[in-house]
């Protein structure tokens, strides 16, 4: 059973780490600003269609196939089950097998390493402190993965490109690398720039295996998208925390939305509802029959 993950729970507040992202792109001469969009703008009525990503330097564009735009979704990381009447998107753990019929993102915990895996890691690519002391993400109890230098990256990146793969040949048409947001919990030894950069090397994979890559959470660098191949975007709590017109602008509406309380719910619906794939779940992603299930969309 893999970790259940909220990772938008309990987040430092936006407005703060926006203010100091902008300042570290500022900083970077000579970088790309993420000014073109990735993908032209679609309309919001428009089915869902396949798109060929802006090549890389080096590599070759490949056909992936976004998901359908305001379409019913269910988030479904706790645990596979039938997916209920009027779903067309649901994301599953890549433990899980797809769901016949429906468009499926993969869930891959890409930047840290869960309490049951974090042995199969090389020592020294889980990210360390001045002391060689493990940094650990507290909530969760995952180790942070070092991607601080480009050799590290490519060794995270290949074993997680194992993992993507595993999503490409069991049907799944998108994955979802959770943990974008980690360099905010490296106490400083990660930076935006190095997310950045490793995120970039699993577009390049997964649109390679013709699977699209969705953004997950880490409002403050959606507008980098362009840099980082990302085609749409997965935004825990985004209505609790007025986001999600910030993730709808950068991804033209290709937005699926998890919100974990009614009062979040209310607040997506009122600004999106037309516009969004928008789901009200429990916060531990539990399935039908448990005392906790939670599946909303009204």
């Amino acid at each position: 059973m893999p970790v259940k993950r909220v990772s938008g729970v309990g987040r430092p507040g936006t407005a703060a780490v926006l203010a100091s992202l902008l300042t570290l792109v500022g900083c970077g001469a000579g970088k790309d600003t993420g000014a073109s969009p990735h993908n032209p703008p679609v309309s919001s009525t428009a089915p869902a269609t396949s798109s060929k990503p802006t090549p890389k330097p080096g590599a070759t564009a490949t056909a992936v196939e976004l998901p359908p735009l305001h379409a019913g979704f269910d988030y479904q990381i706790g645990g596979a089950y039938p997916p209920p009447a009027g779903v067309r998107i649901v994301s599953r753990d890549r433990a899980a097998s797809p769901a016949p019929g429906l468009y499926n993102i993969c869930y891959v915990n890409a930047f840290q390493a869960q309490p049951d895996e974090r042995k199969q890691w090389p020592a020294d690519l889980l990210l360390r402190d001045a002391h060689g002391k493990v940094v650990v993400d507290e909530d969760w109890g995952e180790a942070l993965l070092d991607i601080r230098t480009p050799a590290k990256r490519k060794r995270v990146a290949a074993r997680v490109n194992r993992w993507i793969d595993g999503c490409a040949d069991k049907g799944f048409n998108a994955i979802e690398p959770d943990n974008y947001d980690s360099y905010t919990r490296s106490r400083h030894l990660l930076t935006a720039d190095d997310a950045t950069a490793f995120i970039t090397l699993l577009s390049a994979h997964a649109h390679a295996r013709h699977l699209a890559i969705g953004q997950k959470n880490t409002v403050e660098l959606a507008e980098l998208r362009a840099r980082t191949g990302l085609d749409f975007a997965v935004a825990e709590e985004c209505g609790e925390y007025d986001e999600c017109g910030t993730y709808a602008k950068a991804f033209h509406d290709r937005v699926v939305v998890i919100e974990y309380t009614d009062s979040g719910l209310r607040k997506a619906r009122s600004g999106f509802g037309g516009r969004l794939s928008i789901v009200r779940r429990d916060v531990s992603v539990s399935t039908p029959g448990s005392a906790d299930y939670v599946r909303r969309t009204r």
